[in-house]
């Protein structure tokens, strides 16, 4: 059976065609990517790194996103998405085997692997425009946000597994296998995005090319307020969140709660919050979109506390459920907005300019928090990580827009001649 027949068995309505094969690719990339992240921090640390070399290595995986995001968001608005994407698949699918080849065949160079992960990186930066462009492209109308929500639930789903079974593969067998797996993912992934349908999206019209393109996204990016604000926002705290799980998260496993697994399993247990907060958000509508997912970006704080006491696994693994929860209804919340207020012809490249400045802090804050942890103390790193968090997201309730940004609703005349009040997600805000 082909692929698009499969995905013709019993799915909703409104879950179309591309839909379907996008959220069956995330599945399966997000089984091997989760578990790879946790794998190349310890293939690192068994190949005789510390923290500081942990954090140069993440960093090769997140610099490139910075330097090419941007090109990234403008070609994916130029060329037929799902090729882009493709091309970005079968670059991580080489990435990673490369990468597993040499865990596997032992004694792997510091700068091998951050070459490596840098290609993994550079894949992303095309691959995030292009892919959140097609999938916002691929719903409409009022189910948009139950849309995003099963996506993401989809995703995350698959955050689950991959992460728990990582960590039990790195702990049973070797960094490299996990690896391994990620490559073939990618692989199997790629060849479902190739069957996606780009024909509905109206072709570009022709424009004063890339620098052009790249300035009209700006204009879009910089005059809506509770955009640049909530981005400026996020790039210290995914920078902070960043630093404490990819580098010092690891470390906490191996000194304090007794390897691989136990951190294997608290991230996965931030994958059965972000399930169930996406259960939650396909069922809950807030009125007031950015108000509602901004208060909860204040849990994103209690992992790096947790890790700083530290607390025992247990604990880790509930406050992990606790931010998952709540960082998705920041997530659905986030995805509906830019579907109902950005021009479908521009998410691409608002969207690199969203990653871009989410991101950028980053490779910075991975590369010096070794430097830091020796210099304070990984307790007070944490710690102060934690009210990084706090400070910027309540200095982003200040801005009008956030509170105040709603979900649309339409008028609606019936034969009576009353009129009711139809929640579209977005028809609206595309339309008008």
């Amino acid at each position: 059976m082909t692929p698009a027949g499969i995905l013709r068995i019993r799915r909703p309505a409104w879950a179309g065609r591309n839909y379907s094969l996008l959220t069956a690719a995330a599945i399966i990339t997000g089984l091997g990517t989760h578990g790879a992240l946790i794998a190349a921090a310890f293939a690192v640390l068994q190949s005789g790194g510390d923290g500081g070399d942990v954090g140069l290595v993440a960093a090769a995986r997140t610099a490139p996103l910075v330097l090419f995001l941007l090109i990234g968001g403008a070609i994916a608005d130029r060329v037929p998405r799902h090729r882009v994407m493709v091309a970005a698949n079968a670059l991580n699918c080489v990435s990673q085997a490369a990468f597993a080849w040499l865990v596997l065949a032992g004694d792997p160079k510091l700068w091998q692997m951050m070459l490596l992960t840098a290609l993994c990186g550079t894949g992303q930066a095309f691959f995030n425009p292009a892919a959140e462009g097609m999938l916002m492209s691929s719903v409409s109308g009022e189910q948009a946000g139950r849309a995003f929500a099963l996506f993401r639930m989809s995703m995350h789903g698959a955050a689950i597994g991959g992460a728990a079974l990582g960590g039990a593969m790195i702990a049973a067998m070797s960094p490299g296998w996990v690896l391994a797996v990620d490559a073939a993912a990618f692989a199997v992934a790629g060849a479902l995005r190739a069957f996606l349908d780009v024909a509905h999206i109206p072709a570009r019209e022709p424009g004063g090319g890339l620098l052009s393109d790249l300035r009209e996204g700006w204009q879009e990016f910089i005059g809506r307020p509770w955009l640049w604000s909530i981005v400026a926002q996020f790039s210290v705290v995914v920078a902070v969140v960043g630093a404490a799980e990819s580098v010092y998260g690891p470390l906490v496993a191996r000194d304090e709660l007794g390897g691989a697994r136990p951190w294997g399993f608290a991230l996965a247990a931030f994958g059965v919050g972000t399930l169930c907060g996406a259960l939650l958000m396909m069922r809950w509508k807030p009125r007031r979109l950015l108000l509602a997912g901004t208060l909860c970006v204040f849990p994103l704080a209690l992992p790096s506390a947790a890790l700083a006491v530290p607390l025992p696994v247990a604990g880790l693994s509930a406050v992990m459920f606790v931010s998952g929860v709540t960082i998705e209804v920041f997530g659905v919340s986030w995805m509906t907005a830019l579907h109902q207020e950005i021009p479908e012809e521009k998410l691409s490249r608002v969207s690199a300019y969203d990653w871009f400045g989410s991101v950028a802090m980053l490779p910075l804050a991975t590369a010096v928090a070794g430097p830091v942890e020796d210099l304070v103390g990984r307790g007070q790193a944490l710690w102060g990580c934690a009210a990084l968090v706090v400070l910027c997201t309540g200095a982003v309730l200040f801005v009008p827009d956030v509170r105040n940004l709603t979900r649309r609703t339409a008028t609606v005349e019936v034969a009576s001649g009353k009129t009711l009040s139809a929640d579209t997600e977005g028809t609206v805000g595309r339309l008008g």
